[in-house]
């Protein structure tokens, strides 16, 4: 594997202190050699790092110190990860607003690089923004329709980013036993890839399971969450579909 793909892998097992170590050395080895592409996953690896622990203003800093090196390599496929993490920070720190301009962007950046997986993922990104200003609606549209593209162009590194969208949708609907076994399948699928959650996927799961147990009882939200932690990810929708909007 190629440095990306190293760093990559290691971020989703959660190994942070290994993508630091990678992506300081990388930062010197492609200032050194004049690559910018090397340079800009490294401090984007460094800004999704600072995210997962929570240090968001730091993230945002990652992020752009990553854009400026993408702006004036003028390759604008470089563009694409800084600023999906500049949207992210912004939809974090509750900025929905802005997110989902700052996510539009990015779709659009997206769609002229000719990237649909990517197109797909901001998409679902985007209806996180809707569900949070209260367009149930519009949120729920949008999550079918990136779920059936996920299906059906057998994105499986997504499925588990689906999972989460779903039990989030069902928990906003007030459906907590739905949203409780939702997080089963969810955490189920992540465990199926040896990943663990994207800081904002975590964030998700964390509020939906607080409000559950809140809603259930630790003992009720125990038994859905280990039904959905045996069931396979289309199945659970299927199960459901007539509850996703």
């Amino acid at each position: 594997m190629n440095f990306s793909e190293d760093v990559r892998s290691a971020f989703r097992r959660g190994e942070s202190d290994a993508v630091v170590r990678m992506s300081e050395a990388e930062i010197e080895r492609a200032q050194a050699a004049g690559d910018p592409a090397g340079e800009v996953e490294a401090r984007y690896s460094l800004a999704r790092v600072a995210i997962r622990g929570g240090d968001l203003p730091g993230g945002e800093a990652r992020a752009r110190e990553a854009l400026a090196v993408a702006l004036r390599s003028g390759d604008r496929s470089l563009e694409e990860r800084p600023r999906h993490v500049l949207a992210a920070v912004a939809r974090m720190s509750g900025d929905l607003p802005r997110a989902r301009v700052l996510y539009r962007e990015s779709i659009a950046l997206n769609e002229a690089l000719d990237r649909p997986e990517t197109v797909n993922s901001e998409y679902h990104n985007l209806a996180f923004c809707e569900l949070g200003l209260g367009n149930l609606d519009v949120a729920g549209k949008l999550f079918a329709e990136g779920r059936e593209q996920v299906f059906r162009n057998g994105w499986a590194d997504f499925v588990p980013c689906v999972c989460v969208a779903g039990a989030a949708f069902a928990s906003a609907e007030g459906d907590h036993a739905r949203a409780a076994r939702l997080t089963g399948v969810a955490d189920a699928a992540f465990a199926s890839l040896g990943q663990v959650p994207d800081p904002d996927d975590a964030a998700d799961l964390a509020k939906v399971r607080a409000a559950a147990v809140e809603a259930l009882g630790p003992d009720t939200f125990g038994e859905e969450y280990a039904r959905g932690r045996l069931l396979d990810p289309r199945a659970a929708f299927a199960d459901d579909q007539a509850s996703d909007g």
